[in-house]
């Protein structure tokens, strides 16, 4: 299957900010188009005006991840309705799960049928 990767700015270009380094090889795209699947890979909370990372309130990261999902699957010609599957990376402390889910449902309605399903898992950043 041909694999089409995608250019998504600002995205592309904060990721290969933060990408360079000894032990990171290999080209990083947000998005790769195969077929009739859009895959998107993992978001960081980027500030959409500097392109660090933005050090705002957990439920402010959330919404910034939420919504570059929303921009790279626009790009691709997709959408929020059309997403199958969301993997989700979530602080090591326990108290963001509701305010997260909190924001997720306002992307993805928990109540929907035919709503994407979702594997979230506690991860501890590198510093």
């Amino acid at each position: 299957m041909k694999r089409t990767p995608l250019r998504i700015e600002p995205i592309s270009t904060y990721l290969e900010r933060y990408r360079k380094g000894p032990n990171l090889r290999g080209p990083i795209h947000p998005v790769v188009v195969a077929g009739e699947l859009v895959l998107v890979s993992g978001l960081p909370p980027f500030d959409p005006e500097t392109g660090e990372i933005a050090r705002v309130p957990f439920t402010r990261q959330a919404e910034l991840v939420l919504e570059q999902l929303k921009l790279c699957l626009e790009t691709a010609g997709s959408s929020l309705t059309k997403v199958l599957k969301c993997n989700v990376y979530c602080t090591p402390d326990p108290t963001h799960f509701g305010a997260f889910n909190e924001v997720y449902d306002r992307y993805f309605r928990s109540d929907a049928p035919d709503g994407p399903d979702r594997s979230t898992w506690r991860s501890i950043a590198s510093r």
